[in-house]
C-alpha cells in the first residue's frame, strides 16, 4: 500500500450519522482497504493538523443493487475508519 496520506484517507464520510458524530468530535473516513489504524492515525493528524486519540475501523460489506433491465450487480465493498479527535480540536466541513 502507498504511504502517503492521500492515498490512505479516500475521503470524509458526510452523512446524517456521519454529522451527528462530528457534533462529538467523532468523524468517519472512507480509507484504503489496505491501511491499517496507525496510517489511518498519521494520515489524517498530517492532513488536517489535528490531534488523533482513538481510531476504530471496519469492514463495509458490498451490496446487492439492480443495474439494468433486472441484471444484478455489486457495490464494492469499502473500509470505514471512525476517527476521535482529541477535545477542541475540530475538522471544518464546508
Amino acid at each position: 500500500m502507498s504511504s502517503t496520506p492521500y492515498h490512505t484517507v479516500k475521503h470524509l464520510i458526510v452523512t446524517e450519522k456521519g454529522t451527528a458524530l462530528a457534533e462529538r468530535g467523532t468523524y468517519m473516513f472512507c480509507v484504503h482497504r489496505k491501511a491499517r489504524k496507525q496510517q489511518v492515525k498519521q494520515a489524517v493528524e498530517t492532513l488536517y493538523k489535528v490531534h488523533v486519540e482513538r481510531v476504530r475501523m471496519m469492514t463495509m460489506p458490498p451490496k446487492r443493487r439492480v443495474v439494468r433491465k433486472g441484471i444484478a450487480g455489486e457495490r464494492s465493498r469499502y473500509k470505514k475508519a471512525l476517527v476521535t479527535l482529541r477535545e477542541g480540536d475540530k475538522i471544518v466541513i464546508a
